[in-house]
């Protein structure tokens, strides 16, 4: 069933507990499920570190920005409780779809330039 919705959504949020390493961990092996199922390497994404209004901490900042980093997408801490940074995160998820709809216009528009070609000889 989560296949079904990665193959119709448009664009995810990454979301792992702060306080729990394991959810951390289990970051990748989403973002490679989403990569398969959606086959392609380039998805919207946003990595969302939950539950910031805890004191305690095993995930920290610097490591989820690293790895945001390394996948080239935000990263946004974020309390469900509060609701801080909850926006924030969405925001940056449509405006990651955003860019992603307009590099593939793009690129197709630079596509159709290329096919439209006539050489006479």
């Amino acid at each position: 069933m989560r296949d079904q919705y990665m193959r119709t959504g448009e664009g995810f949020l990454c979301v792992f507990a702060i306080n729990n390493t394991k959810s951390f961990e289990d970051v990748h092996l989403y973002r490679e499920q989403i990569y398969r199922v959606k086959d392609s390497d380039r998805v919207p994404m946003v990595l969302v570190g939950n539950k910031s209004d805890l004191s305690t901490r095993t995930v920290e900042t610097r490591l989820a920005q690293e790895l945001a980093r390394s996948y080239s997408v935000p990263f946004v801490e974020t309390s469900a409780k509060t609701r801080q940074g909850v926006e924030e995160a969405f925001y940056s998820l449509v405006r990651e779809i955003r860019r992603y709809k307009e590099s593939k216009r793009s690129s197709k528009k630079s596509k159709k330039n290329t096919q439209r070609r006539c050489i006479i000889l």
